[in-house]
Order: structure tokens, then C-alpha cells, then sequence
């Protein structure tokens, strides 16, 4: 049996610097278009603060959530807590989806009761929303794929970049047509469903690994034949796959190998190994070799 290991680690300390530099710019846009949305009017500048809140929400959470999933493996948890990473991802997913859900409701409850809106305020301060939303982008695009929470905290970005662009192109129509305030709700509605589709992928992604599912990028069947494929295996039974973070990618089975390969385990191991390198990108593997199926003897298979 051996633990194979090769460690991604986590992201680099100028991601985390950052996130707190993406954190203090956010900060003043929330303020900014809460305060504007409140004097104007506009349902649709007080969405588009309440997403950007759900931003520095996120990327808050996604900061200790870096600084936690780092901590070494210890004798309590033996996986470290990578584990955390996903759990602080699941929650700024469920957030927005919260924010949307409160979205949606305000906007209904304002097209009972119609209020006028300052389009000539709304304009500038969406601005301020847009491109301070912008350069945020800017800053995490390069790692945007690296873990759930900066792809997180990228989609949070990049849909209040869209809905600061909305309420610009409401504002600007509201100042021709000033009796047109249904177009705030309209554009405030669009932001929330643009909210809560940005948080479908990670919640699913989230659940998919806090119940040990197969990685979505891997195929188990397709694993499970590139093992038997190999000549010096026999059968292949107990085969898991799973993941702890949105990176490692661990696996475990019982190898049963031709008979004649009993006394040299090790090449047999190297060679599953690195099939499982080169083709899955998998480094994590814990083999148990045998030269018969032992869970068959017990009466059943433990695995397919």
C-alpha cells in the first residue's frame, strides 16, 4: 500500500493582499450606491449595493477561508482543514442567493407603490459602482480559477460589473423618459436572477464535494477501465474517488495483479501512479495490492 502525495498549495500571499485591496474598494462602492440609491430613489442602485455588500462579504470569507484551508495536517484533522475553503464558498453562494430572493421581493413590493427616481444622481454614483467593479476584475482575473473562492468572489465581480452597467443604461433613459420608472424595477429584477444563477455552479459544486462525489471533471468508469487497462493488474475492486478542496483530487482502491507480480508491489504501484498522473491529473492515491480478491473471500465485493 502507499500514500502518494504531491501538494497544490494554496494561493500565493500577493492574492490574499489582493483580496483585501478588492475588499477596501468594494467597501466605499457599497456605501456609495446605498447612500445614492436612498436619496434617488433607484431600487435598481440599491440592488447593485446590496450585490456589491455580498462582495466584500465574500471575499471577507474567502480571505479566512485561504488562511484556514492552509493549516498543515495535524494527528486531529489528518487532511488539514482544506475542507474550509469549500465551506465558506457554500456560504457566500447561499448569500447571494439570499440577496437575489430580497431583490425580487423589494421590487414587487415597489411596483405596488411606484416612487419617483433622480435618474441625474443615479448616473454618476452607478458609475463610481462600475468602475471601481472593473478594476477589482482586473485584480483577481489571473486566479480567478485557482479555488471556489475566488471563483466566488470573480462571479460576484464580474455580475455587479454587468447589473452597475443596467443601471447606468436605466438612468440614462430615465432622463428622457422620466416616467419610465418600471425600467428601474425591470433592470433590478434582471440583477437578481443574474444573482442567483451566479450562485447555482457553486453551491453545486460545493455539495458535490462535502458528499465526496466524483470530481465533475473526471469520468469514474473511464478511471476504472485506464486501471484494468494496465498489464500488470488483474482486477480492480474498492475504487473511490473524491476530493477534499476544489483542487486535490484523492484516490483509493484494491489492486488485485497477475500472479507473477506479487513479489515486486512497488513497480506495480509506480506504474498505477503515474498512469494516474499523466492522465487524470491524480496524486493522491492510497493502493492496496493483492495477489487475490480478499473482500470476495469474505463473501462480497466491497466495491465494483
Amino acid at each position: 500500500m502507499e500514500h502518494h502525495h504531491e501538494h497544490s498549495h494554496a494561493p500565493a500571499d500577493h492574492s490574499l493582499s489582493q483580496f483585501i485591496m478588492v475588499v477596501i474598494l468594494n467597501t466605499i462602492i457599497t456605501v456609495t450606491e446605498y447612500i445614492g440609491g436612498i436619496i434617488s430613489g433607484s431600487l435598481a442602485l440599491i440592488s447593485d449595493a446590496g450585490h456589491n455588500l455580498s462582495d466584500v462579504a465574500s471575499l471577507v470569507l474567502g480571505y479566512i477561508g485561504q488562511k484556514v484551508s492552509r493549516q498543515k495536517p495535524g494527528k486531529q484533522y489528518s487532511f488539514g482543514l482544506k475542507r474550509f475553503e469549500v465551506l465558506v464558498a457554500l456560504i457566500n453562494a447561499l448569500t447571494l442567493f439570499a440577496i437575489g430572493g430580497y431583490i425580487i421581493v423589494e421590487a414587487i413590493e415597489r411596483y405596488i407603490n411606484m416612487q419617483p427616481v433622480n435618474a441625474a444622481l443615479m448616473i454618476p454614483v452607478a458609475f463610481v459602482g462600475l468602475g471601481g467593479n472593473a478594476f477589482s476584475i482586473l485584480l483577481l482575473y489571473k486566479t480567478k480559477d485557482q479555488n471556489l473562492n475566488i471563483k466566488a468572489a470573480f462571479l460576484h465581480l464580474f455580475y455587479d460589473a454587468v447589473s452597475s452597467l443596467g443601471v447606468i443604461i436605466v438612468g440614462f433613459v430615465l432622463l428622457v423618459k422620466s416616467k419610465w420608472i418600471i425600467l428601474d424595477l425591470v433592470v433590478s429584477v434582471a440583477i437578481a436572477f443574474m444573482i442567483v444563477a451566479s450562485s447555482l455552479d457553486i453551491i453545486k459544486s460545493s455539495l458535490r464535494i462535502f458528499l465526496q462525489g466524483v470530481p465533475s471533471r473526471l469520468d469514474f468508469d473511464e478511471v476504472h477501465n485506464a486501471l484494468i487497462s494496465l498489464p500488470d493488474v488483474d482486477t480492480i475492486h474498492g475504487l473511490h474517488i473524491w476530493s477534499v478542496d476544489s483542487n486535490e483530487v484523492f484516490l483509493s482502491c484494491h489492486v488485485c495483479v497477475n500472479t507473477d507480480r506479487c513479489f515486486d508491489t512497488d513497480s506495480v504501484i509506480q506504474s498505477i501512479n503515474a498512469m494516474l498522473e499523466e492522465r487524470f491529473n491524480i496524486t493522491h492515491t492510497t493502493l492496496q495490492i493483492e495477489c487475490s480478491n480478499l473482500c470476495a473471500l469474505k463473501g462480497g465485493n466491497c466495491c465494483r
